[in-house]
């Protein structure tokens, strides 16, 4: 039987799958060589503390449970929207709980709590990771419209019509009337920030 580190070294190498799964909804949308998951998940986390800091929640907090928020596709894979009515599959956490049994005991018990408190919804904290998975994706489709694909309208719309807290709102609205490129425009004119 394989050792608690020896498990954790298999945990650690099946979230490098995130690095190479690629997020699938946007080849529907015609994107050609989409983000990953991993991509996704970091640009989460940063906008997860940025809204937990304009909420007043735990900024460190809401990075970490957006972290591990699509973690469980190691194994599911990036399912689109598109398939989930044809498709069954296990909860999340169920899929957490799977992939984190033989892990050391406090290790489990962070994965499988952080899984279930943004899974639960209830806290300041899941409610900014949960905006920022929305708020990602919104930013993401403006990027591949910008860069030409123009069949990303349904994924900004659907976004912008799932974001809850005021801070998520004002930045998508901010996001749409900005370009990608603004804040760099801004740095070459001696502006000092983005």
């Amino acid at each position: 039987m394989a050792s608690e580190t020896e498990r954790l070294a298999g945990f650690l190498y099946e979230i490098g799958l995130l690095k190479r799964y690629k997020r699938t909804g946007w080849f529907v949308a015609g994107v050609q060589d989409p983000e990953s998951i991993a991509d996704h998940s970091f640009r989460t986390a940063i906008i997860a503390s940025v809204l937990a800091a304009m909420e007043g929640a735990d900024p460190e907090r809401a990075a970490l449970l957006s972290l591990f928020h699509d973690s469980q596709e190691t194994r599911l894979t990036d399912l689109p929207y598109l398939a989930r009515p044809y498709v069954e599959k296990a909860s999340n956490e169920e899929v957490t709980e799977h992939q984190t049994r033989g892990l050391p005991d406090v290790v489990t018990a962070m994965i499988t709590g952080v899984v279930a408190e943004y899974e639960g919804k209830a806290s300041a904290e899941a409610m900014c990771a949960r905006d920022a998975d929305k708020l990602e994706c919104l930013i993401q489709a403006v990027e591949y419209r910008e860069h030409g694909n123009r069949n990303t309208r349904p994924w900004i719309d659907s976004s912008l019509a799932q974001l809850q807290t005021a801070s998520a709102k004002r930045l998508a609205a901010e996001v749409q009337k900005s370009g990608s490129l603004d804040w760099f425009t801004r740095v070459l004119n001696g502006d000092e920030g983005p």
